[in-house]
């Protein structure tokens, strides 16, 4: 695993926490290996599986035409940042919870100026008997306060799950791609998970196979006084970890009807 994994622990009823930590080296945290991290999975949301399959083996040619798809805006306020979040949750998904990209949600974006519509990332997991499989529709949050990332991971994600009109579409869009036929799945699957998101078929039965992966990545005043990777420091992070994914959940459960599985996910 790329980075140190600190929690990995259900949290109230159906969700999850999983809190991933960055090392230091020299006295300094390791900027470098984070962005590296970024352009190793850029291709993931921002090219087609067609484009990432034509460049194999053309590791340049991967970084420039992911470049094109980013968005580029002189505004500093609109969509800073959201761009680098969701790579970094397309990755974390691969690595950690062998998610499929079957929607990278760069590359499907209407102009390289817009945010993506809806989830910010769109993942198919296939579960451990291969016959099944869960939806995983994610939202990135990147602010300098984990307060005001969590603040608005509840309001995204309490306008997702209210919106029956979005997640059809969202369900719409993987049936509609090409790149879920080009993923080595069984066809017999293929057929299953386009019948399951069909619009023919209710979403009460599809709902219990959502997934709600939340990233929260931060600026982390405890990590800006550290520059070793000691027992303490990482003990300082997970107690400060677990009391903010109570926190979401405390206020997911006040202000939200709907409550699916929520993965909780911070970055350190």
């Amino acid at each position: 695993m790329t980075f140190e994994i600190l929690i990995k622990e259900p949290f109230f009823d159906k969700n999850y926490a999983l809190s991933l930590i960055n090392d230091f080296e020299s006295g300094e945290w390791r900027y470098e290996k984070f962005k590296n991290y970024i352009w190793d999975n850029i291709a993931e949301t921002a090219l087609s599986k067609i484009e990432r399959d034509s460049l194999v083996n053309k590791p340049s040619s991967v970084l420039a035409e992911s470049a094109k798809k980013l968005r580029i805006t002189n505004n500093d306020t609109i969509g800073k940042g959201s761009e680098l979040c969701e790579i970094l949750l397309y990755g974390i998904m691969k690595e950690y919870y062998s998610a499929l990209p079957v929607v990278p949600k760069i590359f499907y974006k209407q102009n390289s100026n817009d945010n993506a519509k809806g989830a910010d990332s769109v993942h198919i997991v296939i579960e451990d008997n291969s016959n099944d499989f869960s939806l995983w529709f994610g939202e990135a949050k990147f602010y300098e306060s984990i307060d005001g990332a969590i603040n608005s991971a509840i309001k995204s994600v309490d306008n997702f799950l209210r919106n029956d009109n979005q997640i059809k579409k969202e369900n719409s869009i993987i049936t509609s791609v090409s790149d879920i036929d080009k993923m080595g799945l069984s066809t017999e699957l293929v057929e299953k998970i386009q019948s399951t998101l069909s619009g023919e078929n209710s979403l009460d039965n599809i709902k219990p196979k959502i997934n709600i992966p939340i990233l929260l990545l931060h600026e982390c005043d405890i990590t800006k006084e550290e520059n070793e990777f000691t027992e303490e420091y990482k003990n300082k992070i997970i107690s400060f970890h677990k009391d903010k994914a109570n926190e979401y959940l405390e206020n997911k459960l006040r202000k939200c009807l709907i409550f699916l599985n929520i993965q909780i996910l911070n970055f350190i």
